[in-house]
């Protein structure tokens, strides 16, 4: 198996099979491109938090507060992740003190904008489903209609940058 597909592992084989293919015969790269012909403008680590801002406002406004979103060039790296969604608790005092930030893998800077909603609309689910369950990718979905497949597609955008690597 080309090692790029390690994104897919997991997906249906015939689905990985499909993508296989289109890697095999090197049509993946204008396949993606002509699938998304720009990438977002969302550069400074303030937009990327306000536009997360916009999408929680819009449909989980009594969740917990966000106190940071950023992008994160080390998540990749490290935790084979896309994003990252953390709780931080400190006791100050007689106080509890919590903060919910969220780092998106820095790869995603320059991606096409869905492929970035979705990574947010993931992350902003973990503040009220810690679990990857059927109520989590319900909450997913309500956000995101095409939740699922645009996290394909975030998978392939990986397999795509290491073609275009190479």
């Amino acid at each position: 198996m080309n090692s790029s597909l390690r994104y897919v592992q997991g997906y249906p084989e015939h689905i990985v099979s499909q993508i296989e293919q289109l890697v095999s015969s090197n049509k993946l790269i204008p396949w993606f491109e002509s699938r998304y012909r720009e990438n977002h403008v969302i550069k400074s680590e303030k937009a990327l938090f306000d536009y997360t801002m916009a999408i929680k406002n819009r449909y989980m406004k009594k969740t917990a507060p966000l106190s940071k979103v950023v992008y994160d060039n080390k998540i990749h790296i490290i935790n084979n992740a896309l994003g990252l969604h953390t709780y931080v608790r400190k006791v100050h005092g007689s106080k509890i003190k919590s903060k919910n930030e969220i780092r998106i893998a820095s790869l995603f800077k320059n991606a096409p904008e869905p492929l970035l909603r979705m990574l947010v609309v993931h992350e902003l689910a973990h503040i009220k489903e810690k679990n990857h369950d059927k109520a989590f990718y319900q909450l997913c979905c309500h956000m995101e209609p095409d939740y699922h497949q645009l996290e394909l597609d975030a998978r392939m955008f990986m397999i795509y940058q290491e073609l275009k690597d190479n």
